[in-house]
């Protein structure tokens, strides 16, 4: 059987999603990272980078939420965009414009804001800036089509739902009102019975610690190697 190690953050959120829509049977094993559960040895031999998500299934071990959607992907035929040389073209075009730009500089822009030891100008106006970017790309491609690549719901949609859910966060209260084109896309995927059941999932995941300092230890350990809290990251 599947087992899938997660937490409530957008990353295992879009695992989730393909698990629940492709209606595959799965074991949910919670990780708690406010308590540095990520960097036990056990899990590291799954996950090295002591992140979640991370997914076993049978002998093939995987890290990285977008590397996990594409294995799943491919092993099940799900959700997978038409063979053409267009259509691909443009999948892996989208999937990695999510997976490199849109959740690495949503993250960094919300821990600059939330969760940085001191508040650096420098560093809250630039990930607020590349991720406003991004989202302005994403809101101007789907004025052209109901989904990110064809015709069809995809992994791509899926990948992008998982930051795309908590962009409000990200940017500002007032996302959604910016980018109508995204908030109708998300409006149109939230109302899938799948993210229903997801929901659920999340809701029996409860973080049982505050973010606090010693969680950030764990959390953001490179803001704290200096202090021997563990390695730069």
């Amino acid at each position: 059987m599947i087992k899938f190690y997660y937490n409530s953050g957008p990353n295992p959120h879009k695992v989730a999603l393909f698990l629940e829509e492709a209606g595959l049977e799965y074991e949910a094993i919670p990780v708690e990272t406010r308590r540095g559960d990520q960097h036990k040895p056990d899990y590291l031999k799954i996950n090295p980078n002591a992140k979640a998500p991370a997914l076993t299934d049978g002998e093939a071990v995987l890290f990285d939420s977008n590397a996990i959607l594409l294995y799943l992907g491919h092993k099940t035929g799900q959700f997978m965009p038409k063979d053409t040389p267009e259509v691909q073209a443009e999948f892996w075009s989208w999937m990695m414009f999510v997976a490199t730009g849109v959740g690495p500089y949503s993250g960094q822009a919300v821990h600059f804001k939330q969760h940085a030891r001191e508040q650096l100008p420098y560093a809250i106006g630039r990930y607020h800036y590349e991720a406003t970017r991004h989202y302005k790309i994403l809101d101007d491609h789907l004025a052209d089509g109901e989904w990110m690549v064809g015709e069809d719901y995809s992994i791509v949609d899926m990948s992008l739902w998982g930051w795309a859910r908590i962009a409000p966060r990200v940017l500002g209260q007032e996302t959604y009102d910016s980018f109508a084109n995204v908030k109708r896309w998300l409006e149109i995927i939230n109302a899938r019975p799948a993210v229903a059941r997801v929901n659920e999932l999340m809701q029996r995941f409860k973080f049982q610690i505050d973010v606090d300092e010693a969680a950030r230890k764990h959390m953001f350990p490179g803001a704290y190697h200096h202090e021997g809290h563990g390695p730069a990251s």
